[in-house]
């Protein structure tokens, strides 16, 4: 009995592995290769998508076309193509750009807002323009005049006041000549582009702001006259021909 139970396991084998076909779905592969078509396409027409509008704000002295060659997007290139950190790096090598930030609005929109280095006077003894930051360029613009030599200490402390001084009266200020007294070093002379002139100094620089107010209410006084007005010392005004 028990060796015929032996016999019997003996001929139990187990069955086969057989090899598993797999079978290629060739609709799934062609729905694959067309969705994969339609990506590439996409991705190829996002990065031709070209710039079609760029605005230019805080630009007074550099003009949008020269901006626009500056960055090299005068021809409204693809919006791949104008990274904002490249081109606001590429735009800091122009010295009247102080500052410039580039953004970007629906893809297709460029946004430049820019801090100018602005042009303070024209040196003519150096025969440069120095601009905000202390640097100088050989092209002029439309600033004062700086007639005369001042000394190297004076002279940095001069740029300092004068960047700070307020635009509009700025541009009010045709000639600046160094004259000092007796009494002050630091005294500074102001032919205005009004006919008037004023006197300031490094100390007092700031008073200068006020000249636009103040010449409105000497003017009605002194019925209209031309004259000196001593913004060095308390502020009084001297018609000229009195």
């Amino acid at each position: 009995m028990k060796k015929n139970m032996i016999q019997n396991k003996q001929k139990v084998s187990s069955p086969k592995k057989g090899k598993k076909r797999v079978k290629i779905k060739y609709k799934n592969v062609f729905l694959f290769l067309i969705f994969l078509t339609f990506i590439i396409f996409i991705f190829y027409c996002i990065l031709h998508i070209p710039i079609k509008n760029i605005y230019i704000k805080g630009n007074k002295y550099l003009k949008d076309q020269e901006i626009l060659e500056m960055l090299g997007i005068n021809e409204y290139p693809p919006a791949i193509q104008t990274i904002a950190p490249l081109l606001e790096k590429k735009a800091k090598k122009q010295i009247l750009i102080k500052n410039i930030k580039i953004s970007h609005k629906y893809i297709t929109e460029i946004w430049i807002q820019i801090e100018e280095n602005i042009p303070l006077f024209y040196d003519s003894t150096k025969q440069k323009t120095i601009l905000k930051d202390g640097k100088q360029t050989d092209i002029k613009f439309l600033t004062p005049t700086l007639l005369n030599y001042i000394p190297e200490q004076k002279y940095e402390r001069f740029i300092e006041k004068i960047a700070q001084t307020n635009p509009k009266v700025l541009q009010k200020i045709s000639e600046i000549k160094y004259d000092p007294n007796d009494k002050d070093e630091e005294r500074f002379l102001m032919s205005m582009n009004d006919g008037n002139y004023v006197y300031v100094t490094l100390g007092y620089f700031d008073r200068l702001d006020t000249y636009i107010d103040v010449i409105k209410q000497i003017s009605k006084k002194f019925n209209h006259k031309k004259g000196i007005l001593y913004l060095d010392s308390g502020g009084y005004f001297e018609a000229l021909g009195d």
